[in-house]
């Protein structure tokens, strides 16, 4: 038989049964027809099946031993519930936790820098193929950016502009364009990147419109 807890009305029953009994406190020194101590843990753990349990009744309610009995077995099988409840709960919360930091190390490392700006208003401007010799530290930008604000020199046209990732020899890592527009007296290009396949190390960002030369700007990928 599959043993199942008590419902509410059988707990009640239980419960009104045996507080007669705490009431009336026969004393039985002889233990005369008591039931084994394991029925009375099935009964106090409510692991006994109730058909099972129902015949005992009346001698707990007229014993005062099993009543003393079961009461102590009921305080460790509650004690015992709340302890596994505590587990349960703590092992929750480790699960949540750990659960957690697996999904924020599983996060694209791209997610954590959207944008970065690049002021080239102070920058020297140097045109060709020639590698451009400014005495400038490069403009550094993460690997995980994903678009730059450029805020281009002082005098820049708005417009239509390609814009490239340059290595130091000139070859073009690739290229897109975008079109720069005047913000608060700045012209700014917006341009979306993906640094994802570019190692670490020097490079250039350059700069054109349609049938001018490439302006060149060191940068650091880090």
């Amino acid at each position: 038989m599959i043993e199942q807890g008590y419902s509410v009305d059988e707990e009640k029953r239980v419960l009104d049964v045996l507080a007669r009994g705490l009431s009336r406190e026969f004393p039985n020194p002889e233990r005369v027809g008591c039931p084994d101590s394991s029925i009375l843990r099935g009964i106090a753990s409510h692991k006994l099946p109730l058909s099972q349990a129902a015949p005992w009744f009346d001698h707990l309610s007229a014993c005062s031993p099993c009543f003393q009995d079961f009461n102590r077995f009921r305080r460790e099988a509650t004690g015992q519930r709340r302890r596994i409840q505590v587990w349960l709960a703590a092992a929750a919360v480790l699960l949540f936790a750990f659960g957690g930091l697996l999904w924020v190390r599983s996060r694209p490392s791209g997610q954590t820098v959207a944008v970065v700006v690049l002021d080239l208003r102070g920058r020297t401007t140097v045109r060709g193929e020639s590698t451009p010799e400014t005495g400038q530290p490069p403009l550094q930008v993460p690997r995980n950016a994903r678009s730059l604000n450029l805020e281009l020199p002082i005098g820049s046209n708005e417009g239509a502009y390609d814009v490239a990732l340059l290595n130091p020899s000139g070859a073009e890592l690739f290229r897109t364009s975008a079109t720069a527009k005047l913000e608060d007296h700045i012209v700014v290009l917006r341009v979306d990147i993906n640094l994802a396949g570019i190692s670490p190390g020097s490079y250039f960002v350059g700069l054109r419109q349609p049938g001018v030369e490439w302006m060149r700007f060191p940068i650091r990928v880090l």
